[in-house]
């Protein structure tokens, strides 16, 4: 078992690569999906490709979570809980609703969001399982675990609506890339990537802990970059596309 010293430093050093990563992010773009590119090594399904990379996240967390010793109190199990709804969405439910063929992606990217998400699963699982303090019914009441619920809860109905608002731009066996239109796209490019940023500082709100954080971190780290790839590619391939949008934050980004 790992003493909570070591522990908090390997949280903090993988935070700290979060903050490396993140203006490298900024200047690389990442190839998969509207971005995908031939110039990045060998290619597996798409499809396979996300439930591989994405997989080990919910089996590791799951694993520490019940082996460990922790009290495993009723707010502990809404924090798990969910964690688990967000990514039994994310691999079994949203790439089987894609409506686009089938694309590629480079085989490097799975393997980089495989370690990803190994260390993740890790971070969080061993603390929840292993090392947290126990979170009495009490915890139900603190601001924090509200505000945080209630944040993680707007988040995915964001991440979620503007997911579908973008598969159904291919509704009726359209095929390509339209501008989507309506709600916060008319705000920003990637609210689906806003929203997702939202549920996971929420999550860290709720759950007040240092590797709870790091995934917050990290999901910025990740998806604005991301954000930002999305709104310049709108820009290049659509003359009209809306000039006041911002790219994942609503008048500022």
């Amino acid at each position: 078992m790992i003493s909570q010293n070591s522990f908090d430093i390997i949280v903090i050093a993988w935070i700290g690569l979060a903050i490396l990563m993140a203006p490298i992010l900024l200047k690389v773009i990442v190839p998969y999906g509207r971005h995908s590119s031939s110039s990045w090594g060998p290619k597996i399904n798409n499809r396979i490709g996300w439930f591989l990379m994405e997989i080990p996240v919910i089996v590791i967390f799951s694993w520490l979570f019940f082996s460990g010793n922790s009290i495993k109190s009723a707010p502990l199990y809404i924090i798990y809980g969910l964690f688990m709804i967000h990514y039994i969405n994310r691999i079994f439910i949203f790439p089987l609703r894609i409506k686009s063929k089938p694309n590629q992606m480079p085989l490097v990217i799975v393997v980089s969001a495989i370690f990803f998400n190994m260390m993740n699963g890790y971070v969080n699982g061993y603390w929840f399982g292993y090392l947290t303090p126990e979170y009495p019914d009490e915890w139900f009441y603190d601001p924090r675990f509200i505000i945080g619920l209630f944040m993680f809860i707007i988040g995915m109905i964001i991440n979620i609506w503007s997911d579908n608002k973008l598969i159904n731009l291919r509704k009726g066996g359209k095929k390509g890339y339209y501008i989507p239109r309506g709600g916060l796209f008319d705000y920003i490019s990637s609210p689906n990537l806003f929203g997702e940023i939202i549920e996971w500082t929420g999550w860290a709100l709720m759950s007040w802990c240092l590797p709870s954080l790091s995934f917050a971190i990290w999901t910025m780290a990740n998806l604005i970059p991301r954000a930002i790839d999305h709104h310049r590619w709108y820009h290049n391939r659509f003359v009209d596309y809306p000039k006041n949008r911002k790219a994942i934050f609503p008048k500022i980004l």
